[in-house]
């Protein structure tokens, strides 16, 4: 790709009842020394209008899109791509602070190689800056449709700290270069919430394009190192998610083994530990995940 001095980056991060928590997100993008950007702010039917906090910030360049339903990550970023004018899209979570350089180091590998579509920085959490939450991702096992992020809960000792290609972008933070999304799609809608940056990953290595992981990116996430306690509606995506990611990226043979692992293995440890856990509501929810799948296709249009 020609390198341009500066081309225009679409910044697209959602809101859902947490506006104090997106301007701390959007005060640190004052910080950024890449400046030709514009920051779209996708707010998912919050109970209080943002609008009036947000511009009270005097952020640069910063338009808020107010849905009237909640549209999930997916349906949220979908907008925000949907109005984004930029050659490249970074889309980032709102409970993320990023780094004064980011822009630049992310942008930095698509001028080096035409082939790299997205690029994520490293990740750490901002409660415990020198542990790593996010290195790349390691490849996906297609039998069990579990995934594990490289560096996770580990303490940065510079272990970390050489680039390469990966197997998946990480949702909190990833540059999308905009000839990726014309030519891929953009998040299919179905997942909501939930393995849907795993699926789109998939979908932009099979186009042909490589996911860069850049060690000399950085941002920090505000997500706990311990997400506490599983909610009813995580594990219903969880499990619907799973289950629909194996069939939309594996072939008949990897799906035919994850069937017979979640039938056999992962579908009653899931009920006996609800069970026994006196946790009926995540019981009922862990069922209406599995069996979503057995009524419901899992095509879905992107684009």
């Amino acid at each position: 790709m020609k390198r341009n001095a500066e081309p225009l980056v679409s910044i697209i991060t959602l809101n859902y009842n947490q506006t104090a928590i997106t301007c701390e997100f959007l005060e640190s993008t004052k910080k950024l020394t890449y400046r030709n950007f514009e920051t779209i702010v996708v707010d998912n039917a919050s109970a209080i209008d943002p609008v009036g906090q947000i511009n009270a910030g005097n952020y640069p360049n910063v338009t808020v899109l107010v849905s009237p339903k909640n549209l999930g990550f997916t349906g949220g970023n979908n907008l925000g791509m949907k109005h984004a004018k930029g050659d490249f899209v970074f889309i980032v979570n709102n409970d993320t602070e990023v780094t004064p350089d980011l822009i630049e180091v992310l942008l930095e590998p698509f001028y080096e190689d035409d082939t790299i579509g997205v690029t994520c920085p490293k990740i750490r959490y901002f409660s415990h800056p020198n542990i790593i939450q996010y290195a790349g991702f390691y490849p996906m096992n297609l039998y069990t449709g579990r995934q594990n992020a490289v560096g996770s809960n580990e303490e940065d000792k510079g272990q970390w700290n050489v680039s390469g290609d990966t197997y998946c972008a990480h949702g909190a933070a990833m540059m999308v270069k905009r000839e990726v999304i014309e030519k891929v799609g953009m998040f299919a809608d179905k997942f909501f919430i939930y393995y849907e940056e795993s699926d789109w990953s998939a979908r932009i290595r099979r186009a042909g394009y490589k996911i860069r992981y850049v060690a000399e990116g950085l941002i920090y996430h505000k997500e706990s190192i311990t997400m506490g306690k599983e909610s009813a509606i995580k594990a219903y995506y969880h499990t619907r998610n799973r289950i629909l990611y194996m069939r939309r990226n594996t072939n008949p043979l990897q799906l035919t083994a994850f069937t017979l692992f979640f039938t056999f293995f992962t579908f009653p440890k899931g009920v006996l530990k609800y069970t026994l856990r006196g946790q009926f509501r995540h019981l009922r929810s862990f069922l209406r995940g599995t069996f979503w799948n057995l009524g419901n296709s899992s095509y879905s249009i992107e684009k």
